[in-house]
């Protein structure tokens, strides 16, 4: 099952996809090196990351069937 990686906006022009799937990360910090590593453009783009739709500010332990997300920041009203 993994963990379900999510991407919304213009972080898709990075990574062409919408989604992917990882194993193995034990938590968000490792994941986030490892999309660098795949993505390198990443490290230009302001994003934050949401896991199970709750945007999250610091590292947070990953299980399988979590959810990820990288979104641009967006505003509006």
């Amino acid at each position: 099952m993994g963990i379900k990686v999510l991407f919304f906006g213009s972080v898709t022009d990075i990574t062409i996809v919408s989604e992917l799937s990882r194993e193995d990360c034990a938590d968000t910090d490792t994941l986030e090196k490892e999309l660098l590593k795949q993505f390198p453009a990443l490290a230009n783009k302001k994003y934050f990351l949401a896991l199970n739709q709750q945007v999250i500010h610091e590292n947070c332990p990953l299980k399988q069937g979590d959810i990820v997300a990288l979104m641009p920041p967006f505003s509006g009203g």
